[in-house]
């Protein structure tokens, strides 16, 4: 007996996978019976459909890969009251790249792992990969910042001095 649905005309793999599955249980001298290769259709059929639309909604749904920022430290500093250092490390996840900003503040970075790509304006573009560092004054404006890579995370270090109760980045053009 051959089963033959609309529906699987948009899933020819999903009528040879049936078709095939009935031509093995025949040759082990098992017999099928309509009843049994209908719901055997309709539970692959109903199965890929559901798993089509969750993966619809999530490739819909899902929100931008953001950066993992992790405090460290922070503390205030002797003689400079309204000062305080802070110390926190970021991933940037796969592909990922931060909108220009500026930090208001001293900022030191070391990559841990993977490679980053920075530049401040008016600066060179500089790839930059484990072991190596990065300073930006409170002037600069930070217009690159990425990971080098588009398949691993790049893990940085930061060490920066700031204004206390100031915002550590702040949006610019």
């Amino acid at each position: 007996m051959e089963l033959r649905f609309n529906c699987f005309k948009a899933a020819p793999d999903v009528y040879r996978a049936i078709s095939r599955l009935e031509k093995n249980l025949h040759g082990c001298g098992r017999r099928v019976g309509s009843k049994a290769m209908l719901m055997l259709a309709f539970l692959v059929t109903s199965t890929l459909t559901t798993n089509s639309t969750l993966m619809a909604q999530e490739g819909v749904t899902r929100p931008m890969a953001q950066e993992t920022i992790t405090p460290l430290m922070s503390k205030d500093l002797v003689g400079l009251p309204d000062k305080e250092a802070l110390m926190y490390t970021v991933e940037f996840p796969a592909a990922f790249s931060s909108s220009i900003h500026r930090h208001d503040a001293q900022v030191y970075l070391y990559v841990l792992e993977g490679s980053v790509v920075m530049q401040v304006r008016g600066g060179k573009e500089l790839t930059l990969t484990t072991g190596q560092s990065f300073y930006e004054n409170p002037n600069d404006i930070h217009i690159v910042s990425r990971n080098a890579s588009r398949t691993k995370p790049a893990k940085f270090l930061v060490f920066l001095i700031h204004k206390k109760d100031a915002p550590l980045v702040i949006p610019a053009k």
